[in-house]
């Protein structure tokens, strides 16, 4: 059956991908950035590994995204403590990864390779990794498969596998079969996931599976300690400011009346609108949607700048500095639930403030604790925004008690990062 699926996605389904892709690069920078950088992947490969000393382990992590990185990040530190001479090659399927992550534990850093044949084949024989490591959901067939048949260990953690999910679609189920059988050792979030997961694989030749967390949490946490260690500031002293955090434009839509109407209710109410492309265009519109109301907005575009500007509102331009305005907020709202589904929810939560986010959050394991534990809230249209925001800023101890639920989510959930590290060292 790997058979049948190696030829029908290697003749009909990458190409097919590649195909509209590359349309799609013509019209889109972001998919012309991915395209054009992975032309030369192989060369940056070669170029930096002639250097290196090749009896030592080289270990290949994959992420989608700069947010999928937050929780390799831990991962790679426990990596580089226990084999203190390894080399971490860091790729990425998206620009916004490739072009923000900087993280002193990469030695080398790539777009990861075309998934036809003959790209993986060069890269995985220039590479020899001793483990390819997948974070989460980007997984890409030919990467596993020509690596299984190499002997190489593959890996993925922070799997996640929701009981609805198209994976577990008769026909989609039986792909998705050989490529999860390929694995070498897979850790999910949850039993849950583990539950799911054991409906795609095999009763037979199956690889290790361990159910592990999220070393996510334990990003956040690592970054939030950098604030809370001199902050003895409560978030009810905090400036009354909701934080637009990852929007797109779906979100604008829905909610955007509703924070026009609460911000003339409450004269104290601040915002911070953070965009999930930052584009100068999209920018200049938020300007202007903000100044129809009678709001001028001041802009951050450097990731030094520490601490947001006095104002009704306040747009932030640059991608990854988001993590620390949170600590300067007292309610979140994350973009993503009425497109792709949401973004990081654990980066506001861990800052205390409650947490609103779109109907899209299946896909997030953090999103699901948060509701269970009252520190989340989700909608589904600008109407019940307006309906929590209320509640939130008008009733002190609803607002404490969300705040307090958020952060002990967090709390409850870390010690991931180690159970990966050593997993994937004794595995």
């Amino acid at each position: 059956m790997i058979y049948f699926w190696f030829l029908v996605y290697n003749i009909i389904i990458y190409p097919l991908i590649f195909i509209l892709v590359s349309l799609g690069a013509i019209f889109n920078k972001k998919l012309r950035d991915g395209l054009v950088g992975r032309f030369h992947t192989i060369d940056i490969l070669k170029n930096t590994l002639r250097s290196w000393d090749r009896k030592e382990s080289i270990y290949w992590f994959h992420s989608a995204s700069h947010g999928e990185f937050e929780q390799v990040k831990p991962v790679l530190r426990g990596i580089k403590e226990v084999e203190k001479g390894c080399y971490i090659i860091a790729s990425f399927f998206s620009p916004s990864g490739y072009k923000n992550v900087d993280d002193r534990n990469i030695d080398c850093k790539i777009y990861l390779p075309f998934d036809f044949i003959w790209s993986i084949r060069r890269a995985l024989k220039i590479i020899k990794p001793k483990k390819l490591i997948f974070a989460s959901y980007d997984i890409w067939p030919n990467l596993v498969w020509l690596a299984n048949r190499r002997k190489i260990h593959t890996n993925v953690f922070a799997a996640r596998f929701d009981h609805s999910t198209s994976k577990l679609l008769p026909v989609i189920k039986n792909f998705y079969r050989t490529v999860y059988q390929s694995f070498s050792t897979i850790y999910t979030i949850t039993e849950e996931d583990n539950y799911q997961l054991n409906k795609i694989l095999p009763l037979k030749n199956r690889p290790i599976v361990r159910v592990l967390g999220n070393p996510r949490y334990d990003r956040v946490k690592e970054k939030a300690d950098k604030f809370t260690k001199n902050r003895t500031i409560t978030v009810l002293m905090r400036d009354k400011r909701l934080i637009i955090g990852s929007v797109w434009p779906e979100d604008e839509k829905k909610i955007i009346n509703s924070i026009f109407q609460l911000m003339e209710e409450d004269e104290e109410l601040c915002i911070l609108w953070v965009p999930h492309e930052p584009s100068e265009k999209y920018i200049q519109s938020s300007i202007q949607m903000f100044e129809s109301q009678g709001y001028n907005s001041l802009i951050i575009k450097s990731k030094k700048t520490t601490k947001i500007k006095n104002g009704r509102v306040v747009i932030l331009a640059v991608v990854g500095a988001l993590s620390k305005f949170y600590w300067q907020g007292q309610l979140a709202y994350i973009g993503g639930g009425f497109s792709s589904g949401i973004h990081n929810v654990m980066e506001p939560a861990i800052a205390r403030l409650p947490v609103i986010f779109g109907p899209k959050y299946r896909k997030s394991q953090e999103a699901i604790e948060l509701l269970k534990s009252g520190g989340g809230f989700s909608i589904n249209n600008g109407i019940e925004f307006y309906d929590i925001m209320k509640i939130l800023l008008n009733d002190k101890n609803r607002f404490l008690d969300a705040s307090l639920s958020a952060t002990q989510v967090i709390h409850d959930n870390i010690g991931s990062a180690t159970r990966v590290v050593r997993s994937i060292i004794r595995d």
